[in-house]
């Protein structure tokens, strides 16, 4: 079985406050559904409260990120999937639960994980 990201940016997420609880019970029900299906993996938002910092080979830490992901943020799920058409079945639910798109991306094999 493959490795599935299925994301969104937060830009996407365009919700009321009044259907906020709404959004937020539906996503919780997929993320229960994938954990009775056996296929999450893990899954959460980038907490956008604590800031990104690089960290070198030799420890140094230094605030900032690559150019290409400074806006990275938003809502992430891996699940592991039998197939690219499931992975695209449950990015439709979870597209309805949060109100949005979602991005579809399969990872690389890697026997030793």
């Amino acid at each position: 079985m493959a490795k599935y990201l299925i994301s969104f940016p937060s830009a996407a997420m365009v919700v009321s406050e009044e259907e906020l609880p709404a959004v937020s019970d539906a996503s919780h029900a997929v993320v229960q559904e994938a954990k009775d299906a056996g296929v999450w993996v893990f899954g959460g938002g980038i907490d956008g409260s604590i800031p990104p910092v690089m960290v070198d080979g030799d420890g140094t830490v230094s605030e900032g990120t690559y150019p290409q992901t400074k806006q990275l943020e938003g809502g992430y799920a891996v699940l592991e999937l039998p197939s690219y058409d499931a992975a695209l079945e449950w990015a439709a639910k979870i597209a309805v639960a949060c109100r949005c798109a979602q991005e579809v991306r399969a990872f690389g094999y890697d026997p030793a994980s």
